[in-house]
């Protein structure tokens, strides 16, 4: 699957890598809209401060199965390829490098 981001990029998302993030983070298992959402049009984008190919992309959600929350999604940027490692909930955003942030 090909998704789009905000910088018009486009990102693989095999079927091993959502099958991986709705295995171990259970309440991700429907909700494609929403990393969908939020890779066109996040609150904010950092770069991991373990790795400088990853960007990880954030958007708040009042509403998620598990409580209000941001959404995760983590991104491998590589010369050649723009893929998703993963996708979760969570209360906070990870610090690092700025990248992007919603005016």
């Amino acid at each position: 699957m090909i998704l789009d981001d905000l910088f018009k990029r486009n990102i693989r998302l095999t079927d091993e890598r959502k099958n991986h993030f709705e295995t171990n983070h259970p309440e991700m298992e429907n909700q494609m809209e929403k990393v969908k959402e939020t890779l066109l049009n996040p609150d904010i984008i950092v770069r991991s401060r373990t790795d400088y190919q990853v960007e990880l992309f954030y958007k708040h959600y009042p509403v998620t199965p598990v409580t209000e929350k941001y959404l995760c999604v983590v991104v491998k940027v590589s010369n050649d390829d723009i893929f998703i490692i993963t996708a979760y909930f969570t209360d906070s955003v990870k610090k690092g490098e700025l990248i992007w942030q919603k005016r």
